[in-house]
């Protein structure tokens, strides 16, 4: 019970600490490929020292077993976090945060596909009203917001495409598991950011100032190394049902604080919208009650 109870502590910290990630990237004034450039190598050094200081070992065969598929989903969420940056830019923190929730909805869409996975009636109706809400949110953040607001949408759309992207490429990798997975696509997302980031504009951390670059930090730091640390030794100690249910802390920290901290408006067409995403895509990931009486 004490562990569930602290792996439950931990879970909920990191799902907090993603929550706020639009509050900090919103004071960096670098570009949105920097940043996560920046991101990607902070991260990995936090969880390479976290790696050594616990003295787990790293299955190299394993990785040179899996370096393509590592390769690509690191790729993948390079450029999941660049366009995530991007919807920051160009829209409300809630309606960006809640674009970028329709990863789930994705992955539940595509698995069947490419696993053989069955569709259940109980997934068509979660996909259907995840889009109804997708459609509420974009539509009046576009008439509301104007072409910026729904430049946003589109950047966070996007955003998820390639999340779900990562997850699915995971699913594949099965000789390499959590923390260590999470640290060699850090590494691969460096290494892809890179030449990205030199072609595009350069380094240019001089025009950060000092409130700049405490926010690099945080995210680089503890949104990413932390944070992932965090979620990694708890997520294997927990059900798969708690999980999944304290996972939403993320999207609800980043609407209260788009509101409360940022005083960004949200229409009620707009909440209604999110309420159907979350709603809908956090029942489509629960176990039916038949599924989840098997079990025991």
């Amino acid at each position: 019970m004490r562990k569930n109870f602290g792996a439950r502590g931990a879970l909920v910290a990191s799902m907090v600490i993603f929550g706020t990630l639009g509050l900090f990237t919103r004071k960096i004034s670098v570009s949105s490929g920097e940043l996560a450039l920046y991101r990607a190598v902070m991260a990995a050094a936090v969880i390479g020292a976290a790696l050594l200081i616990s003295r787990q070992k790293l299955d190299l065969q394993a990785v040179k077993k899996e370096l393509l598929l590592l390769l690509l989903s690191g790729a993948a969420l390079g450029i999941n976090w660049i366009l995530l940056f991007e919807a920051y830019r160009y829209t409300t923190v809630s309606t960006a945060t809640l674009s970028y929730y329709f990863a789930p909805v994705l992955v539940t869409v595509i698995s069947p596909v490419l696993f053989r996975e069955k569709f259940t009636g109980k997934q068509v109706l979660c996909f259907v009203m995840s889009t109804t809400g997708l459609v509420l949110i974009s539509v009046t953040g576009s008439l509301f917001g104007g072409g910026q607001d729904g430049r946003g949408i589109l950047f966070g759309l996007s955003a998820a495409v390639f999340y779900a992207t990562v997850v699915l490429l995971n699913k594949y990798i099965r000789g390499i598991a959590g923390l260590h997975r999470t640290f060699f696509q850090f590494l691969a997302a460096a290494l892809v950011l890179t030449p990205y980031v030199l072609c595009t504009g350069g380094i240019t951390l001089n025009a950060l100032d000092g409130m700049g670059w405490i926010c690099l930090a945080v995210v680089g730091l503890v949104h990413t190394g932390l944070a992932y640390c965090l979620y990694f030794g708890a997520v294997g100690r927990l059900p798969g049902q708690t999980a999944a249910i304290l996972s939403y802390c993320d999207p609800l920290v980043a609407v209260i604080l788009s509101v409360t901290v940022l005083g960004e408006p949200m229409t009620v067409w707009q909440v209604l919208g999110g309420l159907l995403i979350l709603g809908f895509t956090l029942w489509g990931e629960l176990p039916s009650r038949k599924k989840a009486e098997g079990s025991f």
